[in-house]
């Protein structure tokens, strides 16, 4: 029962279904998606197999259109084969798994099962996306051996994004199938995995849709409004910054409101139901079709006269406005999330004592759960940690805040706490974590070991010893352990200066000494975002070229060190890979890449063109496949590499990265960011073990003054037509200019010198040009391009 999912079938094409196919296909699964035939359709249209097939086919292509991207790129949709129900049910036939996503209908879902029952091979597991319907009222007229295959897989959506699969047997599924798909889930779909129990909205959407309820239905009796909820609920609380109302604008109001009513109605005997009970305010909203982003307008919309905030008392819409001091007040809480949020509720100001009214009755709801929804409580911080996109679980926020001092405070309120936590408070239990990796477990009253999966593994885990190997002001090195050698930046968003480039060159010395590989792996919201923007623009006003000349040759040649070095280096991205983040891979020898990376070379947008050897190596990663000797005009790949440099293109995951060019296709993809640093870390073990030597030093025949031309025609038209002004134009002229080689009269043999010459002095002298610096101290100010 460790056998991998090659081939799924998906019934249902809406949003979550697609959703799904879309999200198989990135992981190298063949899918089948079915929908039923079109209701209505007239006899002659019945005959077109399109007609028949518009709903699958529909779902297809609303995924290829979908924002943001359900495919890694469009390519991955061709491991994707649509049908209808009626005539393609057999194409079913072979499929390892088969997932529904159909109307949440329970009589439409014992229809379709017995379809299935009568088609599917033998031993094919059949998985519900329900989040609402209990599995024996499914399964109600199925079989033994369907019952045994049978379990409930609840993605969350957008599913692409969102780690969070929770799943939950029946009384009769196999305990095994449940085993595969949890393997399938980590291994194969790089998901969080929280088990769940056969109850109304299972974990995540249980305790997340109490909060969002709680939280709506107290700001009124707070005398508070949705602007001052919102920066209280946000990172002072340890949750995303959309907060409460942002959040349940970007989800949908009504699909909130469904989920809610959904607990209220199935959960006659909660001691807290009227919680789901949502304000009228929720309910007018509704009705107007005040649903969120999907109707651009929820509880907040953009207008000309800028945002304006939906008004729950006066039900209209009025300018945003909220307290100043509560927003002053949230914005003052810093460091960890566990630190911001035990400050919040500490404060007996009106942020704090909000705070503290939903935070403590959350904590009480989700102890009252256990085990009703599931055994354990690492369960529930999970799933909001995955599904809610929450920093701390409601467990971990307990912990942050003290657990006997929120204990005691919780029975001061008169709050009702199960016997388990009475019981856990009388054993002198500090946490519900220990540091030695145990869990307090509420079933058993006892601290349990942690099932911590060991490639979930960050630095602070991996890294051996109590000190660095080397560090520098902007760098770390630690030994990782199995003679690899770990680099790290410590500059601020991880961004390049010279103690990085020194780090660099330093790392790759002492790892060529003492260890067999490097892997490059930062730590934070993204791998790197580029190069030190202020120490560059700074340098140019005072126009200190010899000072730049030098910086961008120190980069060069740190990132030449580690292409050529004796052991190999691999770069561990994630997040914003952009610009000399970006030139860190390019200039490595291999990628294992987070499968969430954004990345390009994207210095045109502050007036200058790559620095670090990102022209050359960009070039180089197209041509590299061109057999030595073969009689090839380099132009069109010159021409794509200029159209990714002088427009900023970036490729929107590591999946589309490899499509464009940018990363190499035998580059690795970490569908679980969480697995990035032992999947980066086995690569370099693989490749030192493997007999690694350097690759050779390359040159290639590049278009020169003709290949020039051509692509000045490019810009031309490019600026005729409004796409580009006149500054654009000049800096696409000099990535031109570097692509091309220099002038020369015909295609003419260039090395990497030539090539890394070439880039410094097109970057020098675009640093000297006026509004290239008004581009960068725009940059710098309000964190946006400017186009002048």
């Amino acid at each position: 029962m460790t056998k991998p999912v090659r081939r799924a079938g998906v019934i249902g094409a809406g949003v979550m279904g697609s959703g799904i196919m879309a999200h198989f296909a990135n992981a190298g699964v063949d899918v089948v998606m079915l929908d039923i035939v079109p209701p209505g359709l007239s006899e002659e249209e019945k005959k077109n197999p399109a007609n028949r097939n518009r709903f699958s086919e529909g779902g297809l292509k609303g995924a290829l259109k979908a924002k943001p991207a359900a495919f890694f790129h469009k390519n991955y949709a061709k491991r994707v084969t649509v049908g209808n129900l009626e005539d393609d049910i057999d194409l079913l036939k072979g499929c390892d798994l088969v997932i529904e996503a159909i109307i949440e209908n329970v009589d439409i879902k014992r229809s379709l099962f017995e379809k299935l029952e009568n088609t599917l091979d033998e031993g094919t597991i059949v998985a519900s996306n329900t989040s609402g319907l209990r599995i024996a009222d499914m399964l109600e007229g199925r079989g033994d051996s369907f019952r045994k295959n049978f379990l409930v897989m609840h993605f969350f959506n957008p599913v692409r994004y969102m780690k969070l699969l929770e799943l939950v047997a029946g009384e009769e599924t196999d305990p095994m199938v449940m085993h595969r798909m949890k393997l399938f889930g980590e291994n194969q779909l790089g998901k969080g995995i929280v088990i769940g129990k056969d109850t109304p909205n299972f974990v995540g959407n249980r305790i997340g849709c109490y909060s969002m309820s709680l939280t709506m239905n107290e700001m009124l009796n707070a005398n508070l409004t949705p602007e001052d909820v919102d920066a209280i609920t946000g990172p002072p609380m340890g949750h995303p910054k959309s907060a409460s109302y942002r959040t349940a604008d970007m989800v949908g109001l009504d699909t909130f409101k469904h989920v809610s009513d959904n607990c209220y109605a199935a959960l006659p005997n909660d001691p807290e139901r009227d919680v789901f009970k949502l304000p009228e305010f929720m309910n007018v909203m509704v009705e107007k079709k005040l649903l969120g982003n999907k109707t651009r307008g929820g509880f907040y919309k953009k207008t000309k006269e800028g945002i304006q905030t939906f008004d729950p008392v006066e039900l209209e819409y009025r300018a945003k406005g909220g307290d100043e001091e509560i927003k002053k007040f949230c914005k003052s809480l810093k460091g960890s999330p566990a630190a911001r949020v035990k400050a919040l509720v500490e404060n007996d100001g009106p942020a704090g004592k909000f705070a503290w009214t939903v935070l403590s009755r959350t904590l009480a709801y989700s102890a009252n759960k256990i085990p009703e929804i599931t055994d354990s409580v690492e369960a529930v911080d999970d799933a909001m940690k995955w599904g809610y996109n929450w920093d701390l679980g409601p467990f971990e926020t307990w912990d942050a805040i003290g657990f006997k001092a929120a204990y005691d405070r919780m029975k001061a309120d008169g709050l009702s706490l199960p016997a388990s936590i009475d019981k856990m408070a009388e054993s002198g239990a500090e946490s519900f974590y220990t540091d030695d990796g145990r869990v307090y477990d509420l079933v058993t009253g006892e601290y349990e070991a942690r099932d911590i999966d060991p490639r979930n593994a960050t630095l602070t885990i991996m890294r051996r010893g109590e000190a660095a190997v080397f560090q520098n002001r902007g760098t770390e090195a630690w030994d990782l352990g199995d003679g690899i050698l770990g680099l790290t930046f410590t500059t601020k968003a991880n961004s390049i200066d010279d103690t990085v480039v020194g780090g660099l060159s330093q790392a790759v010395d002492i790892a060529e000494r003492d260890f067999r590989a490097l892997v490059i792996y930062n730590e934070g919201d993204h791998f790197c975002v580029g190069a030190n923007l202020f120490a560059v623009v700074m340098a140019a006003q005072q126009k200190a070229w010899d000072q730049l000349r030098g910086t961008i040759s120190g980069l060069q040649g740190a990132l030449q060190r580690t292409k050529y070095s004796t052991i190999p280096v691999v770069a561990a991205p994630f997040g914003m890979t952009v610009g000399g983040g970006f030139e860190v891979c390019l200039g490595a020898d291999a990628i294992q890449a987070a499968s969430e990376t954004y990345v390009g070379l994207v210095e045109v947008g502050v007036g200058l063109l790559p620095g670090g050897a990102g022209n050359m190596n960009m070039l180089w990663r197209a041509l590299e496949g061109i057999p030595d000797g073969t009689d090839v005009d380099t132009l069109p790949f010159v021409s794509r590499t200029f159209q990714n440099i002088a427009m900023a293109r970036v490729a929107t995951g590591a999946g589309e990265a490899r499509e464009f060019g940018y990363f190499r296709k035998t580059d690795g993809i970490s569908l679980d960011k969480a697995r990035l640093l032992t999947e980066a870390t086995s690569r370099a073990i693989g490749m030192a073990e493997a007999g690694y030597h350097p690759p050779p030093r390359r040159s290639y025949r590049l278009p020169g003054e003709s290949g020039i031309a051509t692509l000045e025609m490019m810009i031309d038209s490019l600026q005729a037509g409004g796409y580009a002004s006149e500054h654009d134009a000049l800096i696409a002229r000099k990535v031109a200019h570097v692509l091309c080689g220099g002038p020369s009269g015909h295609a003419h043999e260039v090395t990497e010198e030539q090539m890394l010459e070439l880039e410094r002095e097109a970057f020098i002298s675009l640093c000297g040009e006026p509004k290239s610096q008004e581009r960068m101290q725009h940059m710098l100010t309000t964190n946006k391009p400017l186009r002048n």
